[in-house]
């Protein structure tokens, strides 16, 4: 049997699954895949379907060389989360992979359609796993030019590059960064923490570090008050780099608390006070950080390390209004 005459097998079981669902609805995803396994069992005979209970496998129901994977909705839609981009647990000598799914929401329907065509997306929890849209006009894997056939068969590090390549694709131009994806050279792990922290439980020191670290990855904290989001990089780099949550960013560069630390007298810019009080912190910072964080949160490739506190203030300038970085921050440190 070649793919074409299953595909017309799998056309005919759709259409009797229909009728059904026509008749009283699917109560449950157990009741459905009852339904696809004995309705694959009258067309292939039932020695030649994988039986039930057999582990938790991917695809559901094996033919052959045939897969089906089975979803069932109670909603309204033909969009959900599908297995791990892994696939260990995938079935041995199956090469084709098909959906049969059906939706119980508004008018029942069951569909089919190929595995790899109506994959469209990754998502992660607590690993990578396919999104499948049965309505889909453009799979995954042809947005990142690579075959599914191919793409299975990478190894898990192999996958990621191309995955990583794809999320980045996806978030550009967006606020959001990527908390669980490896850096490029797989040497270290980008994932949230698991103990995060107040950012007020912290030592006085250490404040000091993170709050040069954020200013530094993020130089639109100089914009004026009334920019919407001027501080959402910095929150999402304590969170995502550090574990450390911050309940109100604004309050590390233009608190009193912060500006005048170093000299209580009232006036001036609170931010310039705030920023100068830790320019030995942010010239560390500009030295340490990885080239990955800069070109993540600056949206460039980042400079070497003596250019990049003249870079930092060619950024702020542009963000800062009434009050130019420049001329107030980092004298005689514009080449380191």
């Amino acid at each position: 049997m070649d793919r074409l005459e299953f595909e017309r097998h799998l056309e005919g079981i759709t259409c009797q699954l229909q009728g059904i669902a026509a008749e009283h609805r699917f109560g449950s995803a157990a009741e459905f895949e009852a339904a696809v396994r004995t309705a694959a069992g009258g067309v292939f005979g039932n020695e030649s379907v994988s039986p039930a209970g057999n582990g938790q496998w991917f695809p559901d129901i094996a033919v052959g060389a045939f897969g089906i994977e089975v979803k069932f909705t109670e909603s309204d839609n033909w969009r959900c989360v599908a297995n791990s981009i892994l696939e260990s647990d995938r079935r041995p000598g199956v090469k084709f992979v098909y959906l049969c799914y059906a939706k119980m929401g508004a008018n029942p329907e069951v569909r089919w359609r190929r595995y790899e065509d109506a994959v469209m997306h990754v998502r992660t929890s607590h690993v990578p796993r396919f999104e499948i849209d049965m309505s889909a006009s453009r799979s995954l894997f042809d947005q990142v030019g690579v075959p599914y056939e191919r793409f299975r068969r990478m190894q898990m590090h192999e996958k990621m590059v191309v995955i990583r390549r794809y999320a980045k694709d996806q978030i550009r131009g967006t606020n959001r960064r990527l908390w669980w994806i490896e850096d490029d050279d797989g040497t270290q792990s980008h994932s949230l923490p698991p103990d995060v922290r107040l950012y007020t439980s912290l030592d006085t020191e250490r404040k000091l570090r993170l709050r040069a670290e954020a200013a530094f990855v993020s130089p639109m904290v100089v914009g004026p008050s009334r920019v919407r989001g001027k501080y959402d990089d910095a929150a999402l780099y304590l969170l995502t780099y550090h574990g450390v949550l911050c309940t109100q960013v604004r309050d590390l560069f233009s608190a009193g608390s912060v500006a005048m630390r170093s000299d209580r007298a009232r006036g001036g810019l609170y931010i310039v006070r705030s920023l100068q009080d830790i320019e030995p912190q942010m010239i560390e910072a500009s030295r340490q950080i990885p080239d990955s964080i800069i070109t993540e949160y600056w949206g460039a490739p980042a400079p070497r390390r003596e250019l990049r506190l003249r870079e930092w203030l060619r950024l702020a300038d542009r963000h800062a209004v009434g009050w130019r970085p420049s001329a107030s921050l980092f004298r005689g440190q514009r080449g380191h």
